[in-house]
């Protein structure tokens, strides 16, 4: 699984970065940031859904469950580590990416196993008994970033028309 989708430093990206140092405008330098960051605030919006509806179904056996041994809801951490940040200067551009620092220690990697589809884990803490959950669907990041590049890109290209018009 990719760590983060990005569209930075193409050269129209680059040529038009130039132009706006060049001119000096800071208001076109926060329009252009704001809105690459709402042309990238659909796709995020879409992974902390996806991952929000991940089903990770037990093993079915009925009558051997229990209260879970954590008290937070491990789709909502893990939505709430996905991140948009934008830059300009030499290499511009809109970055949504998963921050591990945001995670919890023990679900640094959760992510990662969850895209795998395979969810392997002691039962209860226990060392001893270990417990595979199937993730449902599996692929939940690259899936949501192949559906929703295009759309960002389009968006960006958008962006950058009107900023380009702007500096003409």
């Amino acid at each position: 699984m990719a760590g983060s989708v990005q569209i930075l430093g193409t050269g129209q990206l680059v040529t038009l970065s130039r132009r706006l140092r060049a001119a000096g405008g800071p208001r076109l330098r926060q329009n252009l940031a704001r809105r690459t960051r709402r042309a990238a605030e659909p796709l995020h919006r879409d992974l902390q859904q996806a991952i929000r509806t991940v089903q990770l179904p037990g093993s079915g056996r009925s009558g051997r469950g229990g209260p879970s041994p954590t008290t937070r809801p491990l789709r909502a951490t893990l939505a709430r580590g996905i991140r948009i940040s934008v830059r300009q200067g030499a290499q511009p551009g809109a970055r949504v990416w998963m921050d591990r620092a945001r995670l919890p220690p023990d679900l640094r990697n959760m992510p990662w196993v969850i895209e795998n589809g395979r969810v392997r884990h002691p039962v209860f803490g226990h060392r001893r008994r270990w417990a595979t959950q199937w993730a449902r669907p599996s692929g939940w990041w690259s899936r949501t970033v192949q559906a929703g590049t295009p759309r960002m890109r389009a968006e960006i290209e958008r962006v950058l028309r009107d900023v380009r018009r702007d500096l003409e």
